[in-house]
């Protein structure tokens, strides 16, 4: 083989790697990022999110309670629970994120909308530990 086409191998290799991530590994890492910019994106249309018992179906509403939410409890560590992914059109995942003020529990629905899966339902709330 060539090496002028060494470049091409390897990006054909690696791009399905990347396209076909799993949805819950992606929202759990952009959790663990605090990234809320990239989470409500993902937010569908109509959303519903409930956070420590505040709930909002508005997509912007949404976001703002998230910010505010992630601006008090920075992510130091987060952990995949569950995840359910049998159903090509719904995805479950349950997340246990650990920060400075204890640890919550985040379960997120994603359903498949337009050819894409968006977050319909996203909750936290604290982690009970028995």
């Amino acid at each position: 083989m060539k090496l002028h086409y060494l470049p091409l191998f390897v990006i054909l290799y690696l791009v399905p790697a990347v396209s076909f991530a799993d949805p819950i590994d992606k929202v759990a890492e952009l959790v663990r990022q605090g990234n809320i910019y990239e989470i409500s994106r993902l937010f569908a249309p109509n959303v519903e999110v409930n956070i420590l018992g505040s709930e909002t179906v508005s997509k912007d509403h949404a976001e703002l309670i998230l910010r505010k939410f992630f601006d008090e409890n920075m992510p130091k560590s987060v952990k995949i629970l569950h995840k359910i992914n049998s159903n090509a059109n719904y995805r479950l995942g349950v997340l246990i994120m650990n920060t400075n003020k204890g640890a919550f529990r985040i379960a997120f629905t994603l359903k498949q909308n337009g050819g894409d899966l968006m977050i319909i339902e996203f909750r936290i709330e604290p982690e009970k530990i028995k």
